[in-house]
């Protein structure tokens, strides 16, 4: 874990296991309790918005009824369930191509294309099935980070997320808080330091790249999010007693930042973050550069142009993670998912 100061731009080695001795007592430190899903469906086309078949190329068959890889995204509806997806090979499934998933003839799950999205997502409609989620559950395969060049094994379910994990909806976990251990928690509360979570499912919007020159053009995807009455209070109350509000990864920044008012003061709400957090964002002057509520920040290190990395720059200030990256790159810190973390304040 790397250190830094966010104030003087220093920085310094340490251990995830030292992170509890870096809070303070009364503390307020703030988990996002997504669960990663297995999101990663394969079944095959019905064929039904099919071209004939040709009697001069049998083959075709086979390639009209071929394997489909479906991956759920966002949930836009219960009833019937209705998803978008990214979908392989996405150019050859159009609107009103029916697939489906489950072994055998008597299939699980029976999807229909409704929509074509950009980037060449899709909306899809699943029939109407008893107990989707548990479907899901069942068919769904981990999905795991496109560097991990493996199958996913069972292992993954658990190992893909984290001890807090409770609501599910996220088709990535919220990586700061893979460090945690239970003990590391336990550790945490005997220190005198408060707990909250919140919800935010993490979709395509956490990891879509910068597509536009302007930054501030940039759109994100919309995501899911929630935050209960406990956890509201527990946060209003560490607000008005002055004491820190420590965030757990950027998907925690996000939501705490889109649902603070004016004053910072934050309701029980939910609905959907498309909040986009930039260097210079709400034009406001450093350190804080418009954070109503965070004031430390637990995250891993992210990949350029991307709009993580663009956050903790906010945060932080750009030349201070510029130079504290720089050093994570000679120390051979690990990026991505699984790697280290830092640790702002």
């Amino acid at each position: 874990m790397l250190h830094l100061d966010r104030k003087s731009g220093n920085f310094q080695d340490s251990w995830f296991r030292e992170f509890p001795q870096h809070l303070q007592p009364g503390d307020l430190l703030v988990l996002n309790n997504t669960r990663v899903i297995p999101a990663r469906l394969f079944g095959h086309r019905s064929g039904l918005r099919s071209q004939p078949l040709s009697p001069s190329n049998p083959a075709m068959r086979d390639f009209l009824h071929g394997r489909v890889e479906v991956l759920l995204t966002k949930q836009l509806d219960v009833d019937p369930p209705t998803w978008e997806c990214l979908v392989r090979p996405g150019r050859k499934i159009l609107r009103g191509e029916t697939v489906c998933f489950g072994e055998g003839t008597a299939h699980e799950l029976r999807a229909t294309v409704i929509d074509h999205r950009e980037f060449g997502e899709r909306t899809i409609r699943f029939d109407p099935v008893s107990n989707f989620l548990e479907r899901i559950e069942r068919l769904g395969h981990v999905p795991l980070p496109p560097y991990i060049h493996r199958p996913d094994e069972t292992g993954d379910r658990e190992h893909y997320q984290t001890v807090f994990a409770q609501a599910p909806g996220s088709v990535a976990a919220p990586t700061a808080g893979l460090h945690f251990t239970p003990e590391i928690l336990a550790r945490i509360r005997a220190r005198g330091v408060e707990i909250a979570e919140l919800t935010l499912h993490v979709g395509l919007g956490t990891f879509q790249p910068v597509r536009t020159e302007i930054v501030e053009e940039h759109k994100l995807h919309t995501e899911t999010y929630e935050i209960t009455e406990e956890a509201a209070e527990k946060l209003n109350r560490a607000k008005g007693e002055g004491r820190r509000v420590v965030a757990v990864g950027t998907t925690t920044v996000r939501t705490l930042e889109f649902a603070a008012g004016e004053d910072g003061t934050i309701s029980a709400q939910s609905g959907e973050v498309d909040i986009f957090i930039y260097p210079g964002w709400r034009g406001q002057s450093a350190p804080n550069r418009g954070f109503r509520v965070v004031r430390a920040l637990l995250t891993n290190f992210h990949l350029p142009k991307s709009t993580l990395l663009m956050l903790v720059s906010a945060f932080a200030g750009r030349e201070n993670v510029l130079h504290a990256y720089e050093h994570a790159v000679r120390e051979r810190y690990r990026f991505f998912s699984y790697g280290d973390c830092m640790f702002i304040e």
